[in-house]
């Protein structure tokens, strides 16, 4: 465990959550010590990554609205992510699984590398508190954030513009045409016209949301955007 401490840069006072972190469920039951697994470390984990993760986000992408904001978290906190994570970490190497899970590949399924993570990051919280496991945290986080910042960052209004800007003769509007929900969580619709014509429509939380969102739609249709994937 020395050596896991050396690879996160963190060296805790009650080793016993480091423990519990690397314990998976099926080690635990084989010890008949179902208690110290880390399946309620993984709990508080994943809601410490999120704030973590939420509140960097909310500070360092001032401009971006909620919906952008959220899908960014979800990409960096998903499993494939935590997978990631886990592996350049190496640990994987460290986990206390059963005999059964070790050899069906329990050491690098992406399931189990996920869930610890989590689990280590609630121990380190636990051990020395939020700052510590913020800094582990962003360690991992902030360098895919820069993966998703490019794209979070498209400003579709101005491409579209700057599409259109080729025919002086157009004009390019924005029309909101249905506000639904209660002031604390609007949905606006907005479709964007080239002259008369509708080329694009988009939803969004707030008005500028929905003009992006309507503009992304305008580009795809010309074939100048990429088809969102389904989730």
């Amino acid at each position: 465990m020395t050596q896991l401490e050396h690879v996160i840069g963190y060296t805790f006072q009650q080793p016993a959550y480091l423990q519990q972190a690397l314990t998976h469920s099926s080690f635990a039951h084989e010890k008949k010590q179902p208690a110290l697994c880390n399946e309620r470390l993984e709990f508080l984990g994943d809601s410490v990554l999120s704030v973590v993760v939420a509140d960097y986000l909310f500070h360092h992408f001032p401009h971006l609205p909620e919906g952008e904001l959220t899908r960014i978290r979800a990409a960096s906190v998903c499993e494939k992510a935590l997978f990631g994570f886990a592996t350049q970490i190496g640990l994987g190497d460290y986990l206390l699984l059963s005999k059964g899970e070790q050899h069906t590949g329990g050491r690098t399924r992406p399931s189990i590398l996920a869930d610890a993570f989590e689990a280590l990051i609630a121990a380190i919280y636990l051990d020395g508190g939020l700052e510590p496991a913020r800094t582990f945290v962003l360690t991992y986080v902030v360098p895919t954030l820069d993966a998703h910042r490019t794209a979070a960052f498209k400003d579709y209004k101005t491409m579209l513009q700057e599409v259109i800007q080729q025919n002086p003769e157009d004009r390019l509007t924005y029309l909101l045409v249905e506000e639904s929900g209660p002031d604390h969580d609007k949905l606006f619709r907005y479709e964007v016209r080239i002259n008369s014509n509708l080329v694009g429509t988009g939803a969004g939380r707030s008005k500028k949301e929905a003009e992006q969102a309507a503009a992304r739609e305008a580009l795809r249709l010309m074939g100048l955007e990429e088809t969102p994937a389904k989730s």
